[in-house]
């Protein structure tokens, strides 16, 4: 099929004929942080370098949802369908209120302060799980250059207790992360230190506890061309990844089963739609979309 790669032929089964990818917009400098609001039947995105969060509706465009917005990255909704946002610039996760106000949730672990929260994502129980690398900080580009003072590392957060826990320290840039639908697996990506000619590029895979707790972090699949940034889960436990040349569908076994093909490097992705079955991507300076015979597992 045209604009696919069909690796194992179960994957020719998640396509539909009679669609194909679409164009929504363009003209960003790098998009990040894609989630979809349900109830809003719209889809929130940043525009990372232009320090924007911008809204999507069908039939309306792209309008402005905040400026600024704290050179925002990863975002995803609490189960009181608030908007929790990674912010680089402030080194910190918001969440946005349902009367529009704004509260910082968390800025520091043992007393010093975060990195660049990069990508967040929030467990049926209600706690937030986020990554924390040094990308944000170490140029001017996405967030502004200041001094590291912790290793990059995967946090769990209790936003009712306020409490802060490291639950995985082993990495040199945790990036996009996802857990299966039965969360009883945290799938992370390692995007390594870019600062490094041959940085560790793949995404590793966790064992989830009733208390919240990670064991193993085997390598669970690599990435190529590119690397995994941003990850999203369909139904069937499928996991969906960025690439160098489009999105990547991974079986629950690591398997690669097929490719949605883009014609620019992919960062971020998320299921939406009324259904769940349109698949929106971020690639680099465009907004695309494309339905799929899956459904994602996404909060509302």
């Amino acid at each position: 099929m045209e604009g696919f790669d069909v690796i194992q032929p179960r994957f020719a089964h998640y396509l539909l004929a009679n669609t194909g990818l679409e164009e929504l917009a363009g003209g960003f400098r790098w998009i990040e942080g894609l989630v979809w609001f349900g109830d809003a039947d719209c889809l929130l995105f940043q525009d990372l370098p232009r320090d924007r969060t911008m809204r999507w509706i069908e039939g309306n465009g792209v309008s402005m949802f905040r400026s600024p917005s704290g050179y925002g990255n990863g975002q995803a909704r609490d189960r009181q369908g608030r908007l929790i946002a990674c912010s680089h610039r402030e080194r910190c996760l918001f969440r946005t209120e349902l009367d529009g106000t704004v509260t910082r949730l968390v800025d520091r672990h043992a007393g010093k302060r975060l990195n660049a929260p990069n990508d967040v994502t929030v467990k049926s129980d209600g706690s937030i799980w986020f990554t924390d690398p040094l990308y944000g900080i170490q140029n001017d580009y996405e967030g502004g250059r200041q001094a590291s003072e912790q290793p990059a590392a995967v946090y769990t957060l209790d936003p009712n207790s306020g409490s802060i826990m490291c639950v995985a320290s082993d990495f040199d840039g945790p990036n996009g992360l996802a857990f299966s639908p039965d969360e009883q697996r945290l799938y992370v990506a390692e995007t390594g230190d870019q600062t490094l000619d041959h940085p560790k590029q793949y995404v590793r895979v966790f064992d989830v506890s009733p208390e919240g707790t990670l064991s193993g972090g085997d390598l669970f699949h690599k990435i190529e061309p590119g690397y995994a940034d941003g990850l999203c889960v369909d139904e069937d436990g499928n996991v969906w990844s960025s690439a160098a040349d489009g999105v990547h569908c991974i079986s629950p076994e690591g398997e690669l089963l097929g490719k949605v093909l883009v014609p620019h490097r992919v960062s971020n992705l998320t299921f939406g739609g009324r259904l769940k079955n349109r698949l929106f991507i971020g690639g680099s300076h465009t907004l695309y979309a494309i339905f799929l015979n899956r459904r994602g597992v996404a909060w509302p």
